[in-house]
């Protein structure tokens, strides 16, 4: 049998400047492309989730590029230890290799891989690919990691300079390489999955270049839709920065933030479930649940909280400025843990990142790494006013809609930003000021 390397995809899912598949490509003659669906995530989603709607058209893509170099994907659906004891026994694997995935339990699943792969004799290889710099790349003087956005952006940017980024235009050479082979590539009926009804999977760059000008009018819908293309690798980050940063800085800026979240993640894991600044822990939240319920439904009574909820739970995308300004609704006016509304967009989102979506859950709440003060409390309507004055996106995703004959709001602006700011004001005096 011959000796075969395996290029494991997770959030990769390209082949063009692919940093670990290049690195197998360059140093082994058979390389099998393979993908776990990985039953510990999928067993807890629901059956039209259209993530794995969109991981899967990712990967039929993938395999039709791979048959072009006579080679095919290898699919697998299971708990990835199991599939890997199972592939020990089909081939005779001489490595693996893979890009790093640094969220807690990507980070534990992998730990157990490896020791399974080298308790087999089986070499291990992981890579950077989906951060542009890694948790400690960007560091303090001193050798601490920055909790500060904006010194962090300093020196990245700085780093960033000094680095030279390059762009494959082919690999002929190295598409050689592939494992011949003509795996049967699986239906999403066959994995327990129906195919999702969003249309939101596409991607503009040509929101690049005119990005600060229309990111905060969600009534343009210009935003690029890059962040499941992202998440899920389908684009690669070294590309997009390389492309966006002559045209838009507020673009890099965002990129940035991205990282920023990520080394946060991997510094502070214990942020997944407390808050950043522990004085916090102790806010007296309501969570009411007839509240949350409204919330989540888009039924508050404030126009550009329910467009953005409702279309939320319609394509799984929600526009940047709106996400802020419903998160600040839940967490300020309804006076519920930033934790259920952080829980609620993992669901929804397609976009869904761990690091990025609790650090922004925390800067809305105030309770996270250079986040909005406590007091600082959005006043939906003046949000409406100033960035949908036309109704426009209120009309898109409330198509009945009458300024005059619209659901009674849930609770009273005023009220709710003097509750809100007694709340946190209290628990802060119990921690100690």
């Amino acid at each position: 049998m011959e000796k075969t390397t395996f290029f494991w995809l997770r959030r990769d899912l390209r082949l063009n400047d692919n940093t670990g598949l290049k690195a197998a490509l360059q140093n082994n003659t058979n390389v099998q492309v393979v993908f776990i669906f990985d039953t510990t995530i999928l067993d807890k989603l629901s059956k039209d989730d259209a993530r794995v709607s969109f991981i899967w058209q990712a990967l039929k893509k993938l395999n039709i590029s791979l048959k072009s170099h006579n080679s095919s994907l290898l699919v697998e659906h299971g708990d990835p230890i199991e599939i890997w004891t199972e592939l020990l026994k089909k081939f005779e694997i001489q490595s693996i290799y893979t890009n790093r995935d640094y969220e807690p339990m990507a980070i534990e699943r992998d730990k157990k891989v490896q020791f399974l792969l080298e308790s087999n004799g089986v070499s291990y290889y992981d890579f950077k690919d989906h951060v542009f710099f890694e948790k400690d790349e960007i560091l303090k003087a001193d050798g601490t990691p920055y909790t500060i956005y904006t010194p962090y952006k300093r020196k990245w940017l700085e780093k960033f300079a000094k680095t030279n980024v390059v762009i494959p235009k082919k690999q002929d050479e190295l598409n050689r390489k592939y494992a011949k082979s003509n795996f049967a590539f699986p239906s999403l009926h066959s994995i327990g999955f129906s195919e999702s009804k969003s249309n939101s999977f596409a991607y503009d760059l040509k929101g690049v270049e005119n990005y600060d000008e229309h990111r905060d009018f969600p009534f343009i819908d210009k935003t690029t839709r890059l962040g499941h293309h992202l998440r899920f690798g389908t684009i690669s980050l070294r590309s997009l920065v390389a492309y966006a940063t002559p045209k838009n800085d507020t673009f890099i800026s965002e990129l940035i933030w991205r990282d920023f979240f990520s080394q946060i993640l991997a510094h502070f894991p214990y942020v997944i479930d407390a808050p950043f600044k522990k004085k916090y822990a102790n806010i007296e939240w309501r969570n009411n649940e007839v509240d949350f319920k409204l919330w989540c439904e888009g039924k508050t009574g404030y126009p550009i909280v329910d467009a953005g909820m409702r279309q939320l739970n319609e394509t799984g995308f929600m526009h940047n400025r709106v996400r802020m300004i419903v998160a600040s609704f839940l967490i300020k006016h309804l006076l519920i843990d930033w934790r259920w509304g952080e829980a609620y967009f993992a669901e929804k989102l397609l976009d869904f990142d761990l690091a990025s979506n609790n650090g922004n859950w925390q800067w809305a709440a105030g309770t996270g790494c250079d986040s909005a003060p406590y007091f600082r409390v959005f006043n939906p309507t003046l949000q409406q006013e100033r960035f949908d004055k036309n109704l426009d996106y209120i009309k898109r995703w409330i198509p009945d809609f009458e300024p005059n004959n619209y659901i009674t709001p849930i609770v009273e602006h005023k009220m709710a930003r003097a509750r809100a700011i007694a709340t946190y004001k209290t628990a802060l005096e119990n921690f100690g000021g």
